[in-house]
């Protein structure tokens, strides 16, 4: 711990709301909550980045969770490396006033590469036989030992996917108390992603909602006692809050259905042709990037989009600068879903000619977001045994398929992206101290939290 520097703990509590904060008493001592404006897109990779570097999109460049890299024509979701997110970060703001600051990051995206000196982020094993295991990259590499021998290894399945629960969560917060136990680091962020799951699963209106809020009171709990008791201050905040929805938006097949997009076939399963594509979406929960290849399409494009149903708006490059979002990653449009619906990835007009990734948990091969891969297919009446078969290949150390995941997105309740209609259904921001005003912008976190361990820039 840097001396005249006061410890902080800031813990991203991904879909916390006012709504759920009623069912958090442990969270909720920390005193009276703040509104939390966030910026659009509302989705994890976007603001956390701005809550780090005190930017919007338009300077820091995450657009998403993932858009179209033109100079490699592919679409990347959940990429890792810090370098992609420009600007200062708040570590290094704290180091130009106190060059000894410490900082443990535990699971905040963009973790890898970035100038801070403990580091925990979910990194799977990927076997040159194509199997996957759980496991998690750090810094230094031998804290990765360290958690594995007494929090066991990372447990990536209930992190993502069918079996996504508060183990994950548990873990990050077991890491999170040994960090601050032995290094007492300057600042120490934590990521819990548990609110995600029943909320997107089910909607955050049911009972469901309460329950997974009380997993994650219960869960944090230790770790702010021993924040308290070292005397860091506690920040607690999220990204965005889930709202119900229930329509999805195929964006991908409409514009395929107007000879605008094009695929490619191989051995019987069509792909996105990014490449010859006139114009295609990536989709991000409520909020799709639409790339156009020839100017002279756009205006026919956003007229295609604006009358489909689902659609709140498309934003030319006016209404991306009205928010922020004017960065050359962005698309040349940007589709904003109505408050009940969200946006698919799906580009195949026949369910028989879809990717085997499709029906899989595979968030780094699929063109656009997927919350579909928190089910199991309901309609698939073999699907328990298709997974078990494919966890006893894993097991005996075989390749694997698990194709359990739904081609129907039905299932799906909840959704984020678009900016909040109503306060209750907001991002909130709590700290151990008095905060001073009722509402924060994401952008001035990184002041915040400056000002509140004690240093000035």
């Amino acid at each position: 711990m840097t001396n005249d520097v006061r410890p902080m703990v800031l813990i991203d509590v991904v879909g916390l709301t006012p709504r759920l904060l009623e069912s958090m008493p442990n969270l909720s001592r920390l005193g009276r909550p703040a509104s939390l404006g966030t910026v659009l897109p509302a989705v994890t990779c976007s603001v956390q980045s701005t809550f780090l570097t005190g930017a919007l999109p338009r300077d820091h460049g995450i657009v998403g969770n993932g858009w179209y890299f033109r100079d490699l024509g592919e679409v990347m979701l959940w990429r890792q490396h810090n370098g992609l997110v420009e600007g200062p970060k708040i570590w290094d703001d704290a180091r130009r006033v106190h060059p000894g600051y410490r900082v443990a990051n535990i699971c905040w995206w963009y973790a890898m590469g970035a100038a801070t000196d403990f580091t925990v982020t979910p990194r799977p094993i990927y076997h040159a036989d194509g199997r996957k295991s759980p496991d998690c990259y750090t810094t230094p590499p031998a804290l990765r030992n360290d958690l594995t021998r007494e929090l066991g290894r990372f447990p990536l399945f209930s992190y993502w996917g069918p079996n996504a629960g508060i183990a994950s969560s548990q873990w990050i917060v077991d890491a999170s108390r040994l960090m601050l136990a032995r290094e007492k680091p300057d600042l120490t962020l934590v990521y819990i992603p548990h609110l995600d799951y029943d909320l997107q699963r089910f909607g955050p209106s049911g009972p469901e909602a309460v329950a997974a809020a009380r997993q994650v009171d219960t869960a944090l709990k230790p770790l702010l006692d021993d924040a308290e008791a070292m005397g860091a201050v506690t920040v607690v905040l999220s990204e965005y809050g889930i709202t119900d929805v229930s329509r999805p938006v195929d964006i991908n097949r409409a514009l395929r259905q107007e000879g605008l997009l094009s695929v490619y076939r191989q051995a019987g399963m069509e792909y996105l042709d990014t490449w010859t594509s006139r114009a295609f979406a990536v989709a991000d929960h409520q909020l799709a990037h639409v790339y156009v290849k020839d100017p002279a399409d756009v205006a026919k494009v956003r007229s295609i989009l604006s009358a489909l149903p689902g659609v709140d708006e498309v934003l030319d490059e006016a209404g991306k600068a009205a928010h922020g979002l004017d960065h050359a990653r962005a698309g040349e449009l940007v589709a904003v879903a109505t408050p009940e619906s969200w946006f698919t990835y799906y580009y195949w007009l026949d369910d028989d000619l879809a990717p085997d990734f499709a029906r899989s948990v595979e968030i780094h091969r699929k063109p656009g977001y997927d919350p579909a891969e928190l089910f199991l297919n309901p309609e698939d009446r073999l699907v328990k045994a298709k997974a078990g078969l494919a966890l006893a290949r894993k097991t005996l150390g075989f390749r694997y398929t698990m194709p359990v995941v739904p081609l129907n997105p039905a299932p799906v309740r909840g959704s984020h992206g678009r900016l909040p209609t109503d306060l209750r259904d907001a991002p909130v921001l709590l700290c151990s101290d008095p905060l001073d005003k009722d509402s924060y912008a994401a952008t001035e976190i990184k002041s915040l939290c400056l000002r509140l361990s004690g240093l000035t820039t």
